[in-house]
């Protein structure tokens, strides 16, 4: 008899796993542990997205007549962590073999290693062929190279997936359209508004759960809204490719105070849990080009986004860790502020992106990139509490995305592995790519005293105190040659500026 074992984030009826599961004999596990749900304290709608995908999933499941064995968090028996519901589910039946697909993240991958020995079974940990990529495949791509660029590794996985191509190459004669897709806001931008699924009995009684045993946890649980089966999945996906797919390119840069959603698909959830497939919403999008409900900058820009920067922070993740995990290439040291759990800041872009992070579990790449992730950059905030924020945070994180994103991206923790310079930005930025600045006590012009953004200050503060460390990087030229040309007199405001804003914030006063 075999258990084949299914994770949260595992919720495909295509999973390996299951290829070949004996609908008479073999167990189908599938179990919702404290462990998983607290080693990072998981924003409550993550949480309650989770567990009640996996209830409809497992609910499909013995639909089809499949030997389900599914463990509740309030099961009294519950043993508490995915080891300890394998051994008792080995404990109780007649199991000769372990069978799950290989999980997402490192820790459960360490952890699975030793089950073998502990348990006395055998266990076959199956290859992740949801993805486009394996590891080992990346790792081949990557050998021998100087510089792992995400553009060079795309360019492949278009040619060897003949996404957006023609015989000559590229469809319309450039790989990339990045450069098309960074329009501000204008202003009477009329924003469709996003999916909404209602939680129905299962997804309730959910709610319920999460409310009674994570109560203490970050994040609002109502009103909940995200599908939770494959068919609200695919719904939630139609409607973005019908109603924002066609103005995605142009403003998906762009962020709009009370728009949370702007022209994004927002599936990231229901890719990396298995509700969709990379191929096929890769498929479906390039399907909208070709006939011309949508512009070639935006369907490339979205299927970018999958096929070449899902794919490869994954390959990132498996080639580096576990030493990924303890890089600090800046030496980062100072604790997230308060207010990235309260939203109590007078900045303005930080309190919007906070409190819509905590009412949807959700923000757009570049809230969690130039607005938050900037902000730790500049700040030089500990990668480690850095981490730990975005991964409880967002409904879409799990280690092998978030980790390469915020230690690599956001934070240029690697020292440039990933990305070839810092995403570090002053307010003219935000000013110009969102209308929250017109709402702020803080004025993205004034550069030196109490009006002055502070991400103006502490940009230049960042640059400064990195300079041994970024002054060589080549396209870091520029910057070096403005901070050179700076009075004694502006470095000094800066400096002041910058500890009286620090200060503030070890004090716990509101900045």
């Amino acid at each position: 008899m075999k258990l084949r074992l299914i994770l949260g984030d595992q919720l495909s009826h295509n999973i390996s796993s299951l290829s070949d599961v004996d609908t008479q004999n073999d167990i189908i596990l599938m179990c919702e542990v404290r462990s998983e749900a607290t080693y990072v304290k998981h924003h409550k709608k993550k949480i309650a997205f989770i567990f009640s995908a996996m209830r409809h999933f497992a609910a499909e499941l013995a639909e089809q007549g499949l030997n389900l064995r599914y463990v509740r968090y309030d099961d009294p028996d519950n043993a508490g962590s995915l080891s300890g519901e394998v051994a008792r589910a080995v404990g109780k039946h007649e199991i000769d073999e372990v069978i799950v697909t290989t999980p997402s993240e490192y820790r459960l991958s360490d952890d699975m290693s030793r089950w073998a020995q502990a348990l006395n079974v055998h266990v076959s940990i199956r290859s992740d062929d949801r993805f486009l990529s394996s590891a080992s495949d990346f790792a081949a791509w990557a050998d021998g190279r100087k510089q792992l660029r995400m553009e060079f590794f795309y360019r492949e996985m278009r040619r060897r997936y003949s996404i957006l191509m023609d015989q000559d190459g590229p469809i319309g004669g450039q790989w990339n359209y990045d450069a098309e897709n960074r329009k501000p806001p204008s202003n009477g931008l009329d924003v469709p508004t996003t999916y909404r699924a209602y939680p129905d009995a299962i997804t309730q009684e959910v709610m319920d759960l999460v409310g009674t045993h994570f109560a203490d946890h970050f994040g609002d649980l109502t009103p909940f809204h995200f599908a939770v089966t494959r068919d609200q999945a695919i719904v939630a996906f139609e409607e973005f490719i019908a109603r924002r797919l066609k103005m995605f390119g142009d403003y998906q840069d762009a962020m709009i105070q009370g728009e949370p959603w702007m022209f994004h698909s927002h599936i990231g959830l229901y890719l990396n849990c298995g509700l969709l497939e990379p191929l096929e919403c890769i498929q479906r999008a390039e399907a909208a080009y070709h006939n011309g409900t949508a512009p070639l900058n935006a369907v490339e820009g979205f299927i970018r986004q999958i096929l070449g920067w899902r794919e490869y922070v994954r390959g990132i993740y498996w080639l580096k860790m576990p030493d990924y995990k303890t890089v600090n290439f800046f030496d980062a040291q100072r604790s997230l502020p308060e207010f990235y759990w309260t939203a109590d800041t007078q900045m303005n872009c930080m309190r919007q992106c906070i409190t819509e992070t905590k009412q949807n579990a959700y923000a757009h790449h570049i809230q969690r990139l130039m607005v938050l992730g900037n902000f730790a950059l500049i700040a030089g905030l500990d990668p480690d509490e850095v981490n730990n924020w975005y991964m409880l945070v967002y409904a879409d994180a799990y280690e092998w995305v978030e980790l390469p994103n915020v230690t690599g991206m956001i934070l240029f923790a690697d020292g440039g592995l990933l990305g070839s310079k810092p995403y570090a930005a002053s307010g003219a930025y935000i000013n110009k790519m969102s209308n929250y600045c017109r709402s702020c006590k803080y004025k993205p012009t004034v550069k030196n005293g109490p009006t002055a953004c502070p991400f103006n200050y502490l940009y230049w503060d960042f640059i400064a105190r990195n300079e041994g460390k970024l002054r060589g990087n080549p396209r870091m030229g520029f910057v070096y040659k403005s901070l050179d040309r700076m009075s004694d007199e502006k470095r000094d405001a800066i400096q002041a500026d910058t500890r009286r804003f620090f200060s503030a914030i070890e004090t716990n006063e509101k900045v």
